[in-house]
Parts: C-alpha cells; sequence; structure tokens
C-alpha cells in the first residue's frame, strides 16, 4: 500500500511539474519515493516480470540503448526506458514509477536503463539485473568521478556478486572493461571490432587505460581503434584481449568508427534476447539518432547536425567523423555546468589536428575564451585570427554559423552536455530537460 501511494503521488507530482512548466518532472517523483522508501527501486522490480536491462559506460550509453530499444520495440517488445538523461537512482525510480498501470503494476518486456558510472554500484544494490552492458571507461568530469581506476574499482566490487543468472556484455578492446569478468559467477559475453578495422597502432595523447589490470605492467597494443581501445595484452602476465565471436554486421546506422562500438554492444545484447540477425537488421535500417548524438536538425533551411562532446575520446572522435564527412562549417560550443564538469583543462588533451580543412571555425559557450586560446594555440596567432571567430552568445554564434554554411552543406556543431541542450532549444524551440 505504501508503494501504491507514492506511485500516485508520484503521478500528481510530474503532472504539475510539466503543467507549470518547471521540468519534465523525470527525477522529483522517483527522489520523493527513495525518501519514503530507499528499497522503491527493489520492490518494484521484484513485484514485476519485467527484465532489467543496464547499459554502463562513459560515451554511447544514449546510442546503445536506443539501438535496443529500437530493435527490441520493432520486434513487438514492450520496453520502458528512462529518457532525457534521468541517469540516477531517483530518475530511474521516477522512470519506473510513472510507466506502472492503475494498480502500481509494471508490465513491460524489459525496462531499459543507462546508468551513471558513480550510480552503478549503488543501483546494483537494489536490483539484480539480466542483462549488464560495459561499453568502455575514459576520463570524464574528473572532479566528480575521479580516475578511472577508482570507478573501475567500484564497479568490480559490485559486479563480483552477481549471480550466473545475469549476462554481463562486455568489451573486449577496453582492457579495464574486459577484466570485469575475473570474479564474477555472471556469464560473459564479449563484443569488439574485427583486427581489420583497427587501422592505428599509436596510442593517442588521451589514451586512458594502458597498465595491465592484472598486475599492473604496462600494456602492448599491437593495434588501435582509438584511445586505449585496441587489441591488448600484457607482457608480464599474459592477460589479453578475449576473443570475441563474431564482429561483422551489414548495417551501421550512424557513421564513425566509435558508434561501431554501441552497434556491436547492442548486437551482442539483442542476440541473448533471442533476436535473429535479420530482425535486428531490419529494424537499424529505420533507426533515428538520439538528442544531440549525430542528430539533425534543419534551422533556417540549414542542416545542423550535433555530436556531443564531453571528454577528450569523444570530441576526439566526433572531430575526426566530422572531417570524414567533408565539413566546412565548424561551430565549438564550450560549457562548464554541473552536467558538464566544472573543469574544462581536457580541452588540452584533445586533438585539433588539420583545422585548415574547415573554412569556417566558430567558438562559443560559457567558456569561450579557453576554447578560443586552445584554437589560438593549435592555429597560430595570425592564422587564428583570420579564421576564427569568437561569440559570446550562443544563438548569435548559431545564426552567424548558418549563414556561412552553403546551400548543401551542413553545420557541425560539438558541444558539451548542458551546451547541446541550449543548442536543441535553440534550433527546435523546445527543451527536453
Amino acid at each position: 500500500m505504501r508503494n501504491l501511494l507514492l506511485i500516485y503521488f508520484g503521478k500528481i507530482v510530474s503532472q504539475l511539474i510539466q503543467l507549470f512548466n518547471l521540468g519534465d518532472g523525470s527525477t522529483w517523483p522517483g527522489h520523493i519515493a527513495l525518501k519514503v522508501n530507499k528499497h522503491f527501486v527493489r520492490e518494484l522490480l521484484s513485484q514485476s516480470k519485467t527484465k532489467t536491462i543496464l547499459i554502463a559506460g562513459t560515451n554511447g550509453k544514449t546510442t546503445t540503448a536506443k539501438l535496443i530499444q529500437t530493435a527490441l520495440t520493432e520486434n513487438n517488445k514492450t520496453v520502458v526506458q528512462n529518457h532525457s538523461g534521468a541517469n540516477l537512482l531517483n530518475g530511474i525510480a521516477s522512470t519506473l514509477l510513472l510507466h506502472t498501470n492503475i494498480f502500481g503494476k509494471l508490465n513491460y518486456d524489459y525496462a531499459l536503463f543507462e546508468i551513471d558510472e558513480n550510480a552503478l554500484p549503488i543501483f546494483l544494490k537494489e536490483t539484480t539485473p539480466e542483462y549488464f552492458v560495459a561499453l568502455n571507461l575514459f576520463r570524464d568530469q574528473l572532479d566528480r568521478y575521479g580516475e578511472v581506476n577508482s570507478i573501475i574499482g567500484h564497479w568490480k566490487t559490485a559486479l563480483e556478486k552477481l549471480p550466473k543468472t545475469t549476462t554481463m556484455i562486455l568489451n573486449a578492446d577496453d582492457p579495464q572493461i574486459a577484466y570485469l569478468a575475473k570474479g564474477t559467477s555472471a556469464t560473459v559475453k564479449y563484443f569488439g571490432l574485427q583486427s581489420s578495422q583497427f587501422g592505428n597502432n599509436k596510442l593517442q595523447h588521451a589514451a586512458d587505460s594502458v597498465y595491465c589490470p592484472n598486475c599492473g605492467e604496462r600494456l602492448i597494443f599491437n593495434s588501435l581503434a582509438f584511445s586505449h581501445l585496441g587489441d591488448w595484452h600484457c607482457p608480464k602476465c599474459g592477460v589479453k584481449r578475449p576473443a570475441i565471436t563474431d564482429a561483422r554486421f551489414a548495417v551501421y546506422p550512424l557513421p564513425g568508427l566509435y558508434n561501431k562500438y554501441n552497434v556491436l554492444a547492442a548486437i551482442a545484447l539483442l542476440k541473448q534476447t533471442g533476436l535473429s540477425d535479420e530482425e535486428i537488421n531490419f529494424s537499424f535500417a529505420e533507426f533515428e539518432p538520439a538528442f544531440g548524438r549525430q542528430e539533425i536538425i534543419t534551422y533556417k533551411d540549414k542542416n545542423v547536425q550535433i555530436f556531443l562532446s564531453k571528454n577528450p575520446t569523444s570530441f576526439n572522435e566526433s572531430y575526426t567523423t566530422i572531417r570524414e564527412l567533408g565539413g566546412k562549417t565548424l561551430l565549438l560550443v564550450l560549457n562548464d555546468r554541473i552536467p558538464d564538469g566544472r573543469d574544462v583543462s581536457w580541452i588540452w588533451d584533445v586533438d585539433l589536428t588539420e583545422l585548415n580543412e574547415f573554412k569556417n571555425i566558430l567558438v562559443a559557450g560559457d567558456r569561450v575564451y579557453d576554447m578560443a586560446l586552445r584554437l589560438k594555440y593549435e592555429l597560430g596567432i595570425k592564422n587564428y585570427e583570420s579564421r576564427v571567430t569568437t561569440c559570446e552568445n550562443l544563438k548569435e554564434a548559431i545564426d552567424e554559423s548558418t549563414k556561412l554554411v552553403e546551400d548543401n552543406e551542413t553545420l557541425f556543431i560539438l558541444p558539451t552536455y548542458s551546451a547541446m541542450l541550449e543548442v536543441r532549444k535553440i534550433l527546435t524551440g523546445k527543451k527536453i530537460l
């Protein structure tokens, strides 16, 4: 009865928040429910036949979740999902609460949750998922998360308690992620690229996990995709990249090597749910990207494509993909708000080579001059002054950028998280959060 009252109250709170335009009501109902009953999530899930899928990692959670959700729903499965980035425990509690029926029951085939890196151990205390997908770990918001080794240590302690009824889908190409299999009773499956898809033998400056997760020796990489993802082994203790069963697929709905990892992770999970290659292939053919993740929006009759770039690795891969797509006009938007991380020193770890390929480069955001300084060091003073435009007002930056884009071209925007939300609000006239 207590949970049923919390559900009714939470639904009313969410509706009032939306009615008075105070937000989208995706966290406060769950926050209230957890204040009254800290095991609200555990109790709600335990009373349902809904299977739980968790997705964790620094980059790619939202895209991977949408790939999975698209395939499941296209194949007549019902899915409840935490949208809009509500990936802490209160957001998940709200998602469950808001999707119950009038009897307070959750009647879905799957509950699909993106989980914040720090929230994963907390959430695993409240549920035992049927499936857990670990994508990668990179440096991100060091002021909030700490170093990769700190996060992986907390993850490993929590994941070691999972039973064999849980299936873990791990990225074989990320040394720290692959090593999560050691010590767990869960069933483990690996995904990763084929050797022919690795095209780099040089570690990037932004590479993070370069030491053996078992003995601490520096790893040897035979080949690399990007950052520290690749074909790795330890010369001292012999730990190496696990074998993967299959890394081929007909349809990759988004460009960029980093998105191949998202697709492969989704495929590995979907096959565990019983979907065939044909069913997955059909559903991916009509896939549309999640908000801010290579999403294309028409603004003032020009195409604008947004590439969320919130840490060195995501920035580098977005930048590389834009260059491969032949981008000519680039807008960089750097914020330092809570969702972005207050420390913006990471911009000095990004790879900004080949900036001369762009005809127009504009910079905006709360930390516009920090990014401008970074570009000045990359381009040189004379080249910088002739090629870079700084804008303190974001809307003016977007309007100016669209004027510079030819009719057959696309404006590419690389924003941090809060900046991405602002950009979308300007482009669409609506806000998500």
